[in-house]
């Protein structure tokens, strides 16, 4: 039996596809060294940090939290 073309909810072979890249891009992100920034890029990603947590009502305690100590 020739195989359909619409595969239904639950596709096979798009979930093949799927794991076959997040296997590749997993094993890209072990193996490779981050690629160092330069001045220019450090400088335009701490800006634009900074006017994000400017827009945010408030700081999320998980970002700085101390797992060790009791929260109350």
């Amino acid at each position: 039996m020739p195989q359909q073309k619409n595969e239904g909810e639950g596709s096979r072979t798009a979930a093949r596809k799927y794991n076959e890249g997040a296997r590749k891009t997993a094993e890209r992100g072990v193996n490779e060294k981050p690629e160092a920034l330069s001045d220019d890029e450090r400088r335009e990603l701490e800006r634009a940090e900074r006017e994000g947590r400017e827009r945010a009502k408030e700081i999320d305690p998980a970002v700085s939290r101390d797992y060790d100590k009791p929260s109350r």
